[in-house]
């Protein structure tokens, strides 16, 4: 089995309808992060060795979409919060590897909601990019 950075990925085994799973996300979406979905208030540190930098709302509320679950969030400093997932008890984090060797503590989580997210246009339209891209890749992909 490849190997993984994210957190979770040795669970990670739930599939989508195409029999796809959370790896195989990482793996998709890795070619679609850029600097133009990148949190604004990040993108000076962005840089292709580290794509998921900025990355975790957009990419937890788009794996929602496909799996379902919730999405939650640890606090951070500025009262920002770094999204991930739970889904059927499963958590992974697709963009835990910005943090490089920091531990994330995910026991100290409050629930997360797209409606609050999304009140800010410009991350709602780096999640509809994001999406767009993913579904064109999807439509391509053959696994």
């Amino acid at each position: 089995m490849k190997q993984y950075d994210f957190y979770g990925w040795k669970t990670a085994n739930i599939k989508d309808e195409r029999g796809l799973d959370i790896r195989d996300y990482y793996d998709i979406l890795s070619d679609l992060w850029s600097l133009d979905t990148c949190a604004p208030r990040l993108r000076e540190g962005w840089s292709e060795d580290n794509k998921t930098l900025g990355q975790c709302s957009i990419t937890a509320f788009l794996i929602q979409d496909i799996f379902g679950g919730k999405v939650y969030g640890i606090p951070r400093s500025g009262g920002n919060y770094h999204c991930f997932n739970e889904v059927d008890g499963c958590v992974f984090d697709l963009t835990s590897e910005q943090f490089k060797d920091e531990k994330l503590d995910y026991s100290d989580r409050t629930e997360q909601f797209r409606e609050v997210h999304f009140q800010k246009e410009e991350k709602r339209k780096r999640y509809e990019l994001l999406k767009k891209r993913l579904s064109d890749a999807l439509s391509l992909y053959t696994h």
